[in-house]
């Protein structure tokens, strides 16, 4: 199918690199020229080597499952005969350690709220949606993390 790039560009400035006092501070630029200021996690590499604002691989591991799954989402949803009108899900990445003993998000839960233009589908239905939609999407299927959606508030 499709090949995806990113381009990530770092480099050292003034920090001490022997003594790991140096920035963690990167940029990521994608295949439409979109550039993304990144850096570590604040939780894993303490500030100032670290830079808060920025989008962490983690959270952008956690934005791109929640991305993948909500536009299968919509997708399902539009082929049900049902008009979203908004989406928004606060989706939230667990670390811990995996069945191998290493660092990784183990777990991701979405927390979606929709809503709809007219009738709006029943809570079967919309967990059944959730499921079509997670069981579609691509990002979801290349991890082994475990991946759970919470539907009580569509």
């Amino acid at each position: 199918m499709g090949k995806h790039t990113a381009i990530i560009r770092w480099s050292r400035g003034e920090g001490d690199f022997k003594a790991n006092k140096h920035t963690r501070a990167h940029e990521w630029e994608f295949d439409g020229g979109l550039k993304v200021p990144a850096s570590a996690s604040p939780d894993i590499v303490p500030l100032p080597y670290s830079v808060a604002g920025n989008v962490d691989p983690e959270e952008a591991f956690v934005a791109s499952i929640s991305s993948c799954h909500m536009l299968f989402y919509l997708h399902k949803a539009r082929d049900a005969g049902f008009v979203v009108n908004t989406y928004e899900d606060q989706a939230v990445g667990v670390m811990g350690k995996n069945p191998a003993g290493r660092m990784a998000i183990t777990r991701v839960t979405l927390n979606p709220v929709v809503s709809y233009e007219g009738l709006a589908p029943s809570a079967d239905q919309i967990e059944a949606l959730h499921h079509e939609a997670h069981e579609l999407c691509f990002i979801a299927n290349s991890t082994t993390a475990e991946i759970t959606t919470s539907t009580a508030r569509s």
